[in-house]
Order: C-alpha cells, then sequence, then structure tokens
C-alpha cells in the first residue's frame, strides 16, 4: 500500500539499518527538519542521486531508495541542523510531487525474499570479506569498518549491514540495494569484496 513522505537525495546510497549523520544548511531541508520535530514517528526517504548534484535541484533520481527515521537533531548556528538517522526499511518511488519547499513523493515499500538455505553460508563468507577488507585497510593506514563488528543471524538484516561497512561506490550500491533477494546480494558484495581485497594485497605487496 502506497504512501506520501518526504524525500531526500543524496549522491550516497542508504541501506536498511545503517546509521546516516547528516549536516543539513540548505533552506528547504532546514524546512524538512523544522517539520519533522513535531511528528511522532519522523520518516523520510532517501535515494540516490544518479545525475546532477546534491544542492539546488532539478538532478535525476533513482526510483528504488530507502526510508530512514530521524533518531536525533539539534538546530545549530546559522539555522544550519546536524542530525542522526537510521535505515529502516527499502521503498520504491512511484510518483514525484511538487516540492513544498522540500521534494515530496508517493512511494511503495519494497520486501525482501526469503533468503535461500545457503543464506547462513553467504552471511559467513561476506563477514569474513568484510573483516579481511577491514584488517588490509588498516594495515595500510586507510579508515575502514571496525574488526570488532558483528553481523546480525538473519541473513537480510546481515547483508545490509554488511553493505554499509563495505568500501564500495554508489553505483555498486544501488545496484546491491535493489536486489530482492538477500542471499544474491550476499553473493554480489562477497564477489565485489574479493575484488577489493586483491588489490588491497597489491597495494602491500608494493609497499
Amino acid at each position: 500500500m502506497g504512501y506520501t513522505i518526504p524525500m531526500f537525495p543524496l549522491s550516497n546510497v542508504v541501506f536498511p539499518f545503517m546509521l546516516l549523520p547528516l549536516h543539513i544548511f540548505e533552506e528547504r531541508y532546514r524546512c524538512l527538519m523544522e517539520d519533522l520535530q513535531d511528528v511522532d514517528e519522523p520518516e523520510f526517504g532517501v535515494v540516490l542521486i544518479e545525475r546532477g548534484w546534491e544542492v539546488g535541484g532539478g538532478e535525476e533520481r533513482a526510483s528504488l531508495g530507502t526510508v530512514v527515521r530521524l533518531l536525533d537533531s539539534e538546530e545549530i548556528e546559522g539555522g544550519r541542523w546536524v542530525a542522526v538517522t537510521a535505515g529502516v526499511r527499502r521503498m520504491r518511488v512511484t510518483r514525484w510531487l511538487p516540492d513544498a519547499p522540500y521534494p515530496m513523493a508517493e512511494v511503495e515499500d519494497v520486501k525482501d525474499l526469503e533468503a535461500g538455505d545457503e543464506g547462513e553460508s553467504l552471511r559467513e563468507a561476506a563477514y569474513y570479506a568484510v573483516r579481511k577488507v577491514a584488517a588490509l585497510q588498516a594495515e595500510l593506514g586507510e579508515p575502514g569498518a571496525p574488526l570488532d563488528f558483528e553481523l546480525a543471524r538473519d541473513p537480510a538484516i546481515a547483508s545490509y549491514q554488511a553493505c554499509a561497512l563495505s568500501p564500495i561506490g554508489p553505483l555498486d550500491a544501488q545496484r546491491l540495494l535493489v536486489m530482492d533477494d538477500p542471499t544474491a546480494r550476499l553473493w554480489e558484495l562477497t564477489e565485489l569484496l574479493h575484488e577489493h581485497i586483491d588489490s588491497l594485497e597489491l597495494q602491500l605487496a608494493a609497499g
């Protein structure tokens, strides 16, 4: 069943169960933050800007994104806002509405398929791939995921957590987000991470 929700297009992909800090300075999204202060469960949608820029509007937007919930927010000097949000669920835009003054859209929630029998083994493979990448990044002095992270037992939730912890670009992230099958998402992410592991190991060998 569809519903109407405020929208916040970004140049990065947000996954369900992912924390997203925001620094909000554009006037239309400052209005959004003000409006959300009076809502019991303040939520808005985030979609990837596929072409264009975050500031000013007129960008081309992906149709599938994530509903995020506002966890905490504070207005700071100059009317700007700092906020912490968390991804809640996937959604698909069915129709964009006129800005009022921020983007609005009619959306419908998108559910994951049930994980197949290989879900647990793929979850483990993704877990170790994320850990390997994080360890190599630490060895190279690069920022990365903490080595003591944990993934949920549920393969669907774990797939989103692993994606959020992985150093992948926005186009690859969007490709993973739109997958309905969590086992396929885990497999594809692990393949991407193995390529990244090969690259990091070459960097270390070149010393």
